[in-house]
């Protein structure tokens, strides 16, 4: 008789990207880089976060973004969602230091909420869960161009000089590093826009390579600072439950919130799972620049944040399918009775 091998459930996703990052900062742990290896690795994650935003801009299509306007309401609500109440919600958090969470933790927590939404994970629950595609697709896309403005500059307002300090010298890194590269993409997309759809998925793994040696590279200094010290077993468990509040909050938000305001059941899907969420992506890179030797602390609540949200909405999206199959059923049924009774009429008319 054959064994059979154990499998995870269907409902518990395990990003396979998530491990991989895991073993990334383990590497970080063991090997961190130091000396001169230290600046060849600052260097090489430098130049990763401006192709990550090159290729960005690159893959955009500008005309899919201009047609993506028609459905104004409903991105305005998700970048509420993404740039409004995620950093309330963030800012209320502050009550919680220093007796829930550390200092450090609490500005990656707050870090956290000012990251933009993102695309492909929005865009599989969405459908997953019979929503609004393009919707998700446009919602997803405008909150990684807004974020590339509007995350740095609250990043500068509402985490000043504890995220890294916030100079003009900062500020011409950012533009440089993130801003720049985006735009040239943008400029170039007609000539290698080509390219990128034939290589699609090699460049998918240039984009996830790139994420982890910035990871490495984060990691590596906070391990040579000895930052890790200061975080806690506890002080951990205790940032998860508040991640898990958090989300939870933003869920209610999105689907309630967008319920009243007159949205269909396919927008309201879209808005929650686009205006739930934060992209590790995007974020990473970002903080990287922005924290500097502070940016292992900063991005380990994003890390966390995002592997939770996919649990718990890969359950959400699949619950929303089954409320929708009855729907779809009820439908038939009456269509089933109506057509009995449509052709009687019509033979009475022909007799």
């Amino acid at each position: 008789m054959r064994r059979r091998t154990p499998k995870l459930p269907s409902w518990l996703p395990i990003d396979p990207y998530i491990l991989a990052l895991l073993g990334t900062v383990g590497i970080a742990a063991l090997l961190p880089a130091s000396g001169p290896a230290a600046h060849v690795a600052s260097g090489a994650s430098t130049g990763a976060v401006a192709l990550l935003f090159f290729l960005y801009g690159a893959r955009l299509s500008t005309r899919e973004a201009m047609d993506g306007l028609r459905h104004w309401r409903l991105h305005v609500a998700v970048l509420t969602c993404t740039f409004v109440a995620f950093p309330l919600l963030g800012l209320a958090a502050k009550g919680l230091v220093p007796f829930v969470l550390t200092p450090d933790l609490y500005n990656g927590l707050l870090f956290l909420c000012l990251v933009p939404s993102t695309i492909q994970s929005s865009i599989a629950f969405t459908s997953i869960a019979r929503g609004n595609v393009p919707a998700a697709i446009c919602a997803g896309s405008f909150s990684s161009i807004a974020g590339i403005l509007f995350t740095p500059l609250l990043a500068a307002g509402l985490l000043g000089n504890s995220g890294g300090g916030f100079s003009a010298d900062s500020l011409l890194k950012i533009v440089l590093q993130l801003l720049v590269p985006f735009l040239a993409g943008q400029f170039l997309r007609r000539w290698v826009g080509g390219f990128l759809v034939r290589n699609k998925k090699v460049l998918g793994y240039v984009d996830r390579g790139s994420i982890l040696l910035v990871v490495y590279s984060a990691f590596s200094e906070g391990m040579v600072r000895g930052i890790w010290h200061q975080v806690s077993v506890a002080r951990l468990g205790a940032l998860l439950a508040v991640e898990a509040v958090l989300l939870a909050a933003m869920l209610a938000l999105t689907w309630y919130g967008a319920k009243r305001l007159g949205f269909g059941r396919g927008d309201r899907i879209a808005i929650q799972f686009a205006g739930s969420k934060k992209s590790l992506a995007a974020g990473l890179p970002m903080a990287s620049v922005l924290f500097g030797p502070q940016a292992s602390l900063a991005v380990l609540p994003l890390m966390l944040f995002h592997q939770m949200q996919l649990m718990v909405c890969a359950v959400i999206a699949k619950r929303r399918a089954r409320d929708v199959a009855p729907e779809h059923q009820r439908d038939h049924q009456e269509a089933l009775v109506a057509e009995p009774a449509s052709a009687s009429r019509r033979v009475s008319r022909h007799t």
